[in-house]
């Protein structure tokens, strides 16, 4: 993984699941990570993990709703390593229920995190990369965005918006950006119903426990991505469970 090796890259929602699974792989193939979640203990045991083993990491504790955040999360990157290559918009909400249990503030949340979390991440990594000449931005989707399904709704939405916003910048980004979507299906990660409502979130939790892929497969994914030589751009991944419908 040479086109990993030396890159500066930012990771949200890297104190579990997918995000630490993905901090953990590229830092064994010598990138220098800069750590964002809201939960900071989480974070600086995954920094003090790492750097145990020989990597180089930092933590940036981050909430992706606030905009300020994720230019702190930007700036400490630039501060600690001189730049930013890659910025991985990972932090989600599943807060999933049926339409007729009106959990706004559930809808409000997904839309938050999912929506304006990545729209703050552009904003922030945005005008670096366009003055150092480069930069990829790395956002996490779902399979949800591709087959919607019952109680999965607004989830579905927030994330067919993180395609739509990609495939937008995408085509405004010109020669020197590149733009992939990571998305998912069911991987064993705590954050499979969380949040969600009970019967949703045992509904998942079970069909998770059944057939999900580990973390490290998205991570894997990531990396393919990121690795690739300048001029290349790997516009999505689509990675599921053999098992998922």
């Amino acid at each position: 993984m040479t086109g990993i090796h030396g890159k500066t890259i930012a990771i949200t929602g890297a104190s579990s699941g997918i995000g630490a699974a993905t901090a953990r792989h590229l830092a064994t193939a010598g990138a220098r990570l800069v750590l964002g979640a809201r939960r900071a203990d989480r974070l600086t045991s995954l920094v003090d993990d790492i750097t145990a083993d020989g990597g180089q990491a930092i933590a940036v504790p981050t909430d992706v709703r606030r905009r300020e955040d994720l230019e702190r999360l930007v700036a400490a990157a630039r501060e600690h390593f001189g730049r930013l290559d890659v910025l991985f918009s990972n932090a989600g909400s599943m807060a999933i229920s049926p339409f007729d249990e009106v959990r706004v503030d559930d809808w409000q949340q997904m839309i938050d995190v999912n929506v304006t979390g990545v729209l703050n991440g552009i904003a922030a990594a945005l005008p670096v990369f366009r003055a150092q000449g480069g930069g990829h931005f790395v956002h996490t989707a779902s399979t949800a965005a591709h087959r919607i399904v019952p109680t999965q709704g607004v989830y579905a939405a927030t994330k067919t918006a993180v395609r739509v916003l990609s495939e937008g910048l995408r085509q405004e980004a010109g020669p020197s950006l590149r733009i992939t979507v990571i998305s998912p299906g069911f991987t064993n990660t705590e954050g499979v119903g969380a949040g969600a409502s009970a019967d949703t979130a045992a509904a998942l939790i079970a069909r998770r426990d059944a057939i999900a892929m580990p973390p490290e497969a998205v991570a894997r994914a990531v990396a393919f991505a990121v690795e690739q030589p300048d001029g290349v751009d790997v516009g999505e991944v689509v990675i599921r469970p053999t098992a998922q419908s």
